[in-house]
């Protein structure tokens, strides 16, 4: 899917990931980000919602919680970062990373929310009355007070399978004495996901956001003045201001990072990419070739991969889907003829955290390229060989 913007606006992260695996530096089955394209990608982003005076949290679970990219990601000028499930939001505060928000897709389980609160998160989001009065309770257990975020879920709302769950409006305003009457919270704000869509190549809000705009005009006539509106989903700079003029306070950026959200596969923007996924030929069967899997993802929707062992001889080939259904050992490529061992570079949207991939991470990519170190999909350094950086 990002292939061609790759080779047209980062090559020079493909030559260097070629030259890493057939050193033998990297393994198949692992990710090759540029941190240097990512600090660009921050800054730039950063930059515009500052202007727009939108509020950032950086979403990490698309590079794999990776903690050098979340501080570099910080000193960019995104200072917080938003953990889409309790064990993102601890992994991250292990190395440092301040936690903005917690809770959005993914629920605090009830006997974890005193240590997620322990992380002082600015918001949590709750999907329910009784999720709310579960962290109501808790943080009035530890003499403070938690702000929350009311997730807004009309049944005409737009929501991923697997992903439901939040107040309808007629939840809302039935239960709002109830929510109003919890000590331990602070109804600071709604969210819901996904606020927007690209639509052929065209950024739109989705429905969703009107019904947060619907909830907000309720709870103003109770008197929440001042409530953020956090709309995350392809948050990137081409689109903060359509965001904004629909009210956005927060945006919450994750592939814009990689420059890998669907609008920058049709369009460039401000935001280069950032990251390739390496693999190898490992045999042929029926006439096509197989490659090593691991860290593939079912939405990818890639359509092709380079494939040599050289940064002068690599070539495009089609690949062929795997089924989503199966264990995705291997990938499979249109082609009878390749030698076993050659490199095969993708360049597809993903999500590290739910692979079993690894995570290299390389800097100074234009002048002394230098291999900070490699870390599995969660984020924990698998290789220290690098830890004081190994130069090509």
């Amino acid at each position: 899917m990002f292939l061609e913007v790759v080779q047209r606006r980062n090559q020079k992260l493909i030559e260097i990931a070629v030259e890493l695996h057939q050193k033998g530096l990297i393994s198949p089955n692992t990710y090759v980000v540029d941190l240097d394209m990512i600090i660009n990608n921050s800054k730039a982003i950063a930059q515009k919602a500052k202007k727009l005076d939108i509020e950032l949290y950086f979403m990490t679970k698309q590079i794999g919680r990776n903690p050098v990219i979340s501080k570099a990601i910080v000193e960019a000028g995104i200072k917080k970062a938003v953990a889409v499930d309790p064990w993102e939001a601890i992994s991250l505060s292990r190395h440092g990373i301040e936690i903005g928000h917690v809770g959005h897709l993914v629920q605090i389980p009830k006997n974890m929310i005193a240590q997620i609160l322990m992380l002082q998160p600015d918001f949590v989001t709750v999907f329910s009355y009784e999720n709310a009065k579960n962290i109501s309770d808790a943080a009035e257990s530890m003499g403070r007070r938690q702000k929350i975020f009311l997730r807004i879920a009309n049944k005409e709302d737009y929501l991923y399978n697997s992903q439901e769950g939040g107040f309808t409006y007629e939840q809302l305003t039935g239960q709002i004495s109830k929510l109003e009457q919890l000590k331990g919270i602070e109804i600071a704000g709604l969210t819901s996901f996904p606020c927007l869509l690209i639509n052929g190549g065209t950024p739109e809000t989705t429905s969703n956001v009107e019904s947060m705009s619907k909830a907000k005009e309720f709870l103003k006539g109770r008197g929440f003045e001042k409530l953020e509106m956090n709309m995350p989903s392809a948050t990137s700079t081409a689109t903060l201001e359509l965001l904004k003029s629909r009210g956005a306070t927060q945006g919450e950026p994750g592939h814009a990072l990689t420059g890998t959200t669907p609008l920058h596969a049709v369009k460039d923007l401000a935001e280069k990419p950032a990251m390739i996924y390496v693999s190898e030929v490992s045999h042929f069967y029926n006439d096509k070739a197989y490659v090593f899997g691991g860290g593939f993802y079912p939405r990818s929707r890639m359509q092709g991969a380079l494939i040599g062992s050289t940064k002068d001889n690599l070539k495009y080939v089609s690949t062929i889907e795997n089924d989503p259904a199966n264990i995705d050992y291997y990938g499979v490529l249109d082609i009878n003829k390749a030698a076993i061992g050659d490199t095969v570079l993708y360049a597809f949207r993903t999500q590290i955290f739910v692979t079993n991939a690894q995570v290299a991470v390389l800097k100074n990519l234009s002048t002394n390229p230098e291999l900070i170190g490699i870390y599995d999909s969660k984020g924990n350094e698998i290789n220290d060989t690098f830890a004081g950086g190994d130069h090509l």
